[in-house]
């Protein structure tokens, strides 16, 4: 049998998408993996069609990273008017109910948001990439059925009020940020603010601000297609290194023998180490990988990145 044909670059790095509202996280993803030729590349978490901002994309050994990044913490930018109720909780879905909410004032917002800060519970919402006997909870919800859905801990670490005020339209818009951590869904919370209030809600604007360790430099699909243009090392260029999605992790040096070893797979004795958890590995010069500590001490290998020749 002949060797199969490699489809795509061999090329590695994470990049920091400024997804564009209007299209799925999955599109999107295949766009810049064609615009790059790579081989193998991988999201970080779906973002809704109607959200914009970062969306973290893992190119080759970057992969091995993904997982970590998906359960990673998030800082979100979001505007909801209020008294009006969809059926996707967002301004995608069907209007559901109004009500007056002439009267809510700043203080009414600024008075209930420290009860959503801290462990919350969020029953998710049935537009939702959640599967349910493994079909997902949108298609259902599409085909006008409700599953009892369980909820679930999520955890609010700072919500900042932003404005509230009428737009053109003289819709009552309340406008926050919030940083939370993964599987929180910011409609929900949106929607739960709401009751608070005695009214309904969704989400008009959703743009996600960061990512874990990532908060700027994101690139728009336009920016990377004029670097394109200008050759693929341009392009590569506006890659992070791998180690960048674990940057507030501990880290470990081996020296020439001990990072042999750990490449050959064998777990190794490294003196002043973290008694605990995860670790990142170099050599001298280069990130060879992650570890974890083991209970005797020795740091073993477990995501080990493939070196360029």
């Amino acid at each position: 049998m002949g060797r199969r044909k490699n489809k795509g670059r061999d090329v590695s790095g994470v990049l920091l998408l400024d997804k564009p509202q209007g299209c799925s996280s999955n599109h999107i993803l295949q766009k810049v993996k064609r615009l790059f030729g790579a081989a193998k590349a991988g999201h970080t978490g779906s973002l809704d069609p109607l959200a914009t901002g970062m969306l973290p994309v893992c190119f080759g050994e970057a992969t091995k990273i993904s997982a970590f990044l998906l359960d990673s913490d998030k800082r979100y930018h979001f505007k909801c008017q209020l008294g009006v109720s969809t059926t996707t909780g967002d301004a995608e879905g069907e209007v559901v109910e109004t009500q007056d909410v002439s009267a809510i004032t700043e203080q009414d917002i600024k008075k209930i948001l420290p009860e959503f800060i801290g462990e919350i519970e969020q029953i998710p919402p049935m537009y939702s990439a959640l599967k349910h006997n493994g079909e997902r909870l949108y298609k259902l919800a599409r085909q006008g059925i409700e599953v009892e859905r369980k909820a679930r801990s999520v955890t609010i670490y700072d919500i900042e009020f932003v404005s509230l005020g009428l737009d053109e339209q003289q819709r009552l818009i309340l406008e926050l940020k919030v940083s939370c951590s993964k599987g929180t869904y910011v409609r929900t919370l949106a929607e739960d603010i709401a009751k608070k209030l005695h009214c309904g809600a969704h989400i008009t604007v959703l743009r996600r601000l960061s990512v874990g360790p990532y908060s700027g430099d994101m690139l728009t699909v336009e920016q990377l297609t004029a670097l394109a243009e200008q050759g693929t090392d341009v392009l590569d260029a506006s890659l992070q290194p791998i180690d960048s999605g674990v940057s507030d992790w501990p880290d470990v040096h081996l020296g020439a023998d001990a990072a042999f070893y750990v490449q050959q797979g064998q777990a190794v004795l490294v003196p002043h180490a973290p008694t605990q958890g995860w670790v990142r590995i170099y050599d001298q010069s280069h990130f060879l990988g992650l570890g974890e500590i083991q209970d005797d001490g020795l740091v073993a290998p477990r995501r080990m990145i493939k070196q360029c020749a």
